[in-house]
């Protein structure tokens, strides 16, 4: 589409129908500046260039399931409000050129697709993405892109994985009509930032940035993971989904994430099996005592962790099919119970007086007077906590966090039905 063309139909209100399935209502607007404004950078970038393609890619947030997917358990998550965009225009060069809002340029040869050992940067995702479309038999050729982002970097909230979807739903929709689709999108994500990246994640974040809406992953078979998605409206509940970021640094917690998954790890060796999903629960338990002798309390506390809110994904699930809200909430509250007390991630013990996701959920508490649900988000130790809040509590609620964290610590998230897709007339 011609650029004055695609201007034309934002201001003419020809794309409120996709704008309105993306964001908030009262959204809507400011998000058609941030289009305009993305659209004016990319023209002073790539003067040249006069037919473009626009792409929007969601963060998303953890709903239930923490720390269980690296033990091949389930997940329910959800695609949320902020996002990448992209302005695209395709072309014959063999390079890939993107500017991305706050940082340099970089550009990728086609002729180049191999692993650069030692290289780590959004080029190395790139180059990762289009060698794995190849594999696929899908030629990429080439193209300019001006992207942005609200998505919260360092935040749980998936900014990596909302640019792997973004990068990834333009080659497939441009080079291969769309034919490899939102599963497949995310695998491929995965696989750039495993093998070329050198990242090992796991698969939860490109699968719900690519499939959009709230979305119950289980997996028991890693290779092939079953996704659905939940039909349910958060917006007729009553309550408002925020994230808050407590600012807290995530610089030097390597070793406790990794920590939380080999004791995990131990635990199920103790059984033979590499996974605690492996692991028969009442076996467990029968054999605690013992467990203890040959790992840790820690551990076995994880490995209690991992057991319940595995159970709980799959609950939180059911309630939201069954328009059980209430039912929900109460299992948000003990799964952020659970990350608590068992599985021990709301702050570093190696930093022991940084203790801001605690004092977070303390204070969110105050204010919910027992009515919604709070919780730890993401991986924990530093970072974000999410909390379902009553719509009459929502100022309340803000106000209070940002007293405590800063301005602008909260951010008053939708779910969002759709993953990567293309901005054009529905």
């Amino acid at each position: 589409m011609k650029i004055q063309e695609f201007q034309n139909k934002i201001t003419s209100g020809e794309l409120d129908g996709i704008f309105g399935k993306l964001y908030k209502p009262q959204d809507v607007d400011a998000q058609k500046s941030r289009y305009m404004s993305a659209i004016e950078k990319f023209m002073n970038l790539y003067p040249n260039r006069t037919d473009i393609h626009v792409y929007s890619a969601p963060g998303r947030t953890e709903i239930g399931g923490n720390h269980t997917d690296h033990q091949h358990g389930c997940v329910i998550a959800g695609a949320v409000d902020l996002d990448a965009v992209a302005i695209t225009a395709f072309h014959d060069e063999k390079i890939i050129r993107i500017k991305s809002e706050g940082y340099d340029e970089f550009a990728v040869s086609l002729e180049d697709l191999d692993v650069h050992i030692g290289e780590k940067g959004s080029s190395e995702i790139v180059r990762g993405i289009v060698a794995r479309f190849r594999d696929l038999g899908v030629e990429v050729k080439g193209f300019d892109m001006y992207t942005t982002s609200n998505v919260l970097g360092g935040s749980g909230i998936s900014s990596s994985a909302a640019f792997e979807t973004l990068i990834a739903t333009a080659i497939d929709s441009y080079y291969n009509n769309n034919q490899v689709g939102a599963v497949e999108i995310a695998k491929i994500g995965q696989y750039a930032e495993n093998f070329y990246f050198g990242k090992k994640s796991g698969l939860m974040d490109q699968m719900v940035c690519s499939v959009g809406g709230f979305v119950f992953l289980d997996f028991q078979n890693i290779q092939n993971p079953s996704i659905s998605k939940v039909d349910f409206d958060l917006s007729t509940t009553g309550y408002e989904l925020i994230i808050t970021d407590t600012k807290g640094s995530h610089s030097d917690l390597t070793d406790d994430y990794v920590a939380v998954r080999s004791e995990m790890d131990e635990v199920a060796e103790y059984f033979g099996k590499k996974v605690l999903r492996e692991v028969e629960e009442a076996q467990f338990w029968e054999n605690m005592p013992d467990i203890r002798k040959k790992v840790s309390d820690r551990a076995v506390l994880r490995a209690v962790h991992f057991f319940g809110d595995n159970y709980r994904a799959k609950a939180e699930t059911e309630c939201l099919k069954n328009n059980d809200f209430e039912g929900f909430l109460a299992l948000v509250n003990e799964s952020g119970d659970s990350s608590m007390n068992y599985l021990q991630n709301l702050y570093s013990c190696r930093k022991p007086t940084e203790q801001a996701i605690p004092l977070a959920i303390m204070a969110g508490k105050r204010v919910l007077c027992g009515k919604g649900a709070i919780r730890v988000h993401g991986g924990g130790f530093a970072g974000t906590i999410q909390a379902f809040v009553p719509s009459e509590l929502v100022e309340k609620y803000k106000s209070e966090m940002d007293r405590i964290f800063g301005q602008n610590s909260c951010y008053v998230m939708s779910i969002r039905p759709v993953g990567g897709i293309e901005i054009k007339e529905d």
